[in-house]
């Protein structure tokens, strides 16, 4: 007996294990990361992540401190937006960084360069709150170095970073 099959379709959206991933108005939710890829270009994507520390820390996707994996033999232009709040919320610091960086065949991570821009700076006087690229860390992984200094308060950092990554060989 023939049998039509369809595309796949889901009138109240489709979840994974019972987690909405696109909900019936089709927008995308609950996603650790989303990577963008072109049918033509297939040696790039775009993937955007989310980072968190406390205080003087490298910035991590989790609670376990990993970081953005850059692909081998890659140039990768990242863009990040920082913040760095305290925990009486009365200092702050906002940063953008925009960054090139490549990664060998070898995965050694190297920042070629970046442009930083300080959107707000109201951190509390005497103290000193610092967060700069980091590319020393292991193999393929880049990250944000945050530094804390002259308090003992609590900083929280969050940075929403966009990789777009291009095949470099």
């Amino acid at each position: 007996m023939a049998t039509n099959i369809s595309s796949f379709d889901s009138v109240h959206g489709f979840s994974v294990s019972n987690t909405t991933i696109v909900n019936e108005l089709n927008d995308a939710k609950n996603l650790n990361s989303l990577e963008l890829k072109n049918q033509k270009f297939t040696d790039s994507s775009a993937t955007t992540f989310i980072l968190r520390g406390l205080n003087t820390a490298v910035l991590s996707l989790d609670d376990v401190g990993s970081q953005i994996t850059l692909p081998n033999n890659t140039i990768n232009f990242i863009t990040a937006h920082i913040i760095g709040v305290n925990d009486s919320g009365g200092g702050n610091i906002s940063k953008k960084f925009e960054s090139v960086v490549t990664n060998d065949a070898a995965g050694q991570v190297q920042t070629l360069s970046t442009m930083e821009t300080i959107i707000k700076d109201s951190i509390p006087s005497g103290q000193e709150w610092t967060c700069v690229p980091f590319d020393s860390g292991s193999a393929n992984k880049f990250s944000y170095q945050t530094v804390r200094a002259g308090t003992t308060n609590e900083i929280k950092w969050v940075a929403v970073a966009q990789v777009i990554s291009i095949d470099w060989t």
